[in-house]
């Protein structure tokens, strides 16, 4: 990329190192080339299938938390006998234990990496750290064999993918603002959702063909097909992310004033949040990230367990789950999309506001007839996946048309930071209540909490939005 192609890079104020323009606006009105936009996002596209094959429908639901990993003693028992239940609650809760672990990890990484990235302007190479780590972690899902001792080495490889990926994404974001302007942000945000959830829709329809036809006569035995599954998502990121490095500039040219050692960082980070908020110009930033950790964190936990909850608390089983993830990313995929463009009409927080009161509504609604069998998951949880994509899409246009320029990676750091950071209310409301209760069910309630809070926290926070 040439000089002539890259964004100038503002300048600082002395005080708070905060500049005085918003980063969005300084790419003016003219479109990026269509193969930019669409190698951008076909990056979810390639990384999806680890959220929606290997986190939320198949491996954790139908492989991880089920009787495979308990004893033979334990596997002999009845399902509904109280020492099997609570074995099983055992691997659900430590689940939760390892994606708050992920979170912790993502406190400390995340908006350092990104604040360096953006001094060196080398957002595309800590993309592909991210992205090729998060690939090798699912290659090594190969290695978890049903036995109890290897459990916790599947919940390490899916945590360490949650860290990686999360990564990855942090520098994926801030690339957005070197292809959108602030008129197509909402539709470009939700175009990269759309792709990842439609993506999620063909992995999930491969191994409904491989179900369907018995894995071609292949040994089913020592979870074979899941782990086969686990390969396939890797080889399947690898091929689909190779796009975005080759089409995709970097944001900016970088901030050479800005670079210091890693540990360096941290003091230089907390001083930026501190320049954010006093800042008048970029407050609303500092009052958007605090406010969507907390819901985006409610988002988080109905992926991380929603296919737990249908397989553990409405006893669906592999192709019944199989089916729900295919309707479930298509209505996610397909209201993303849409929601995009209202996004740009309306703007991001009352998209925002919306879904999360529709979430919150169809949380409640599937605890309180827990007892109603299928139908309610059914009903309920295809309700709430047609308000996550749109959530999320708005919520990254949201801060896209905050962030100050030249301080994308950091910005999205920060927001990787404190969404995943505060996974620990989703996760530990999950695990504590499951633990207090020894019944799965009770882990929907915790969700349900974090998202009601996060829409209370959102609710006061102003937005800035394009001029017609």
């Amino acid at each position: 990329m040439s000089d002539e192609q890259r964004p100038p890079r503002p300048e600082a104020t002395a005080s708070t190192d905060a500049v005085a323009v918003m980063g969005l606006d300084l790419r003016g009105e003219t479109p990026a080339p269509r193969k930019q936009v669409y190698s951008w996002a076909l990056w979810d596209w390639a990384t999806q299938p680890f959220n929606t094959v290997i986190l939320t429908f198949i491996f954790t639901a139908l492989y991880l938390t089920t009787d495979a990993f308990l004893t033979p003693e334990l596997q002999a028992l009845d399902d509904s006998d109280p020492l099997k239940e609570a074995a099983i609650a055992e691997l659900t809760s430590g689940l939760g234990l390892g994606s708050t672990i992920a979170a912790l990890a993502i406190l400390l990484v995340a908006p350092v990496l990104g604040q360096q990235a953006d001094a060196a302007g080398r957002q595309k190479l800590w993309l592909g750290i991210g992205t090729g780590a998060l690939i090798l972690c699912m290659f090594g899902l190969w290695f978890v064999t049903p036995v109890p001792s290897m459990f916790w080495v599947g919940v390490a490889l899916i945590s360490a993918g949650s860290v990686f990926g999360e990564i990855a994404a942090v520098n994926s974001n801030a690339m957005l603002i070197g292809i959108a302007n602030p008129k197509n942000i909402g539709r470009i945000s939700g175009l990269g959702w759309g792709f990842g959830y439609i993506g999620g829709i063909v992995a999930l329809v491969i191994v409904v063909v491989l179900d369907t036809a018995d894995w071609f006569g292949m040994s089913t035995d020592n979870g074979l097909p899941f782990r086969l599954i686990a390969v396939g998502c890797a080889v399947w990121a690898l091929v689909f992310s190779i796009p975005i490095f080759l089409n995709v500039p970097e944001p900016s040219l970088g901030r050479p004033e800005r670079r210091v050692g890693f540990f360096a960082s941290y003091a230089l980070l907390v001083r930026d949040v501190v320049g954010l908020y006093r800042n008048a110009e970029t407050r609303p930033t500092f009052w958007f990230l605090l406010a969507s950790a907390v819901f985006r964190d409610g988002l988080g936990g109905v992926f991380a367990f929603g296919a737990v909850i249908a397989s553990v608390v409405f006893g669906f089983e592999f192709m019944q789950l199989v089916i729900f993830g295919i309707a479930a990313n298509l209505i996610a995929g397909v209201s993303t999309i849409f929601a995009g463009r209202f996004d740009d009409r309306f703007g991001p927080k009352r998209i925002i506001v919306i879904s999360l009161t529709a979430m919150v509504v169809a949380g409640l609604a599937v605890f309180f007839l827990a007892d109603g069998g299928t139908t309610v998951f059914w009903i309920g949880g295809l309700i709430l996946c047609a308000f996550v994509g749109p959530a999320q899409a708005a919520g990254r246009s949201f801060l896209a048309r905050l962030t100050p320029a030249g301080r994308e990676g950091e910005i999205f750091g920060l927001y990787a930071t404190t969404g995943r950071a505060a996974s620990w209310m989703a996760s530990g409301a999950w695990t504590l209540l499951i633990v207090a209760t020894q019944s799965t069910t009770f882990g929907i309630l915790g969700i349900v909490l974090v998202l009601l809070i996060g829409l209370l926290l959102l609710l006061p926070v102003p937005e800035r939005r394009a001029n017609p």
